[in-house]
């Protein structure tokens, strides 16, 4: 099981975080993962970027994520870290 956390703080929900935490949601459901990804929110980790919203998996920060990129960001961020959790497991 991996932990994704969605900055919440101020500039993140300026930047959109309640979209990128839609498109997480609907994603996981999508895929059928809900027992795979725990999805959950958190203030500032202090890795603000002028664009997009922080997103941590598995304790490490990913400052930037865009509704645009976050098709790109799942299948290259987050699917492999949960292959890598599965064969640890």
């Amino acid at each position: 099981m991996i932990v994704v956390e969605i900055c919440v703080g101020s500039s993140c929900h300026l930047k959109g975080s309640e979209d990128i935490v839609g498109l997480f949601d609907s994603k996981i459901k999508e895929s059928a993962l809900e027992d795979e990804i725990v999805l959950v929110g958190s203030f500032c980790k202090g890795e603000c970027n002028r664009v997009g919203v922080t997103v941590t998996v598995d304790d490490k920060v990913y400052p930037g994520v865009t509704k645009e990129g976050f098709s790109d960001f799942w299948t290259n961020t987050v699917l492999p870290s949960m292959e890598q959790k599965r064969g640890l497991a």
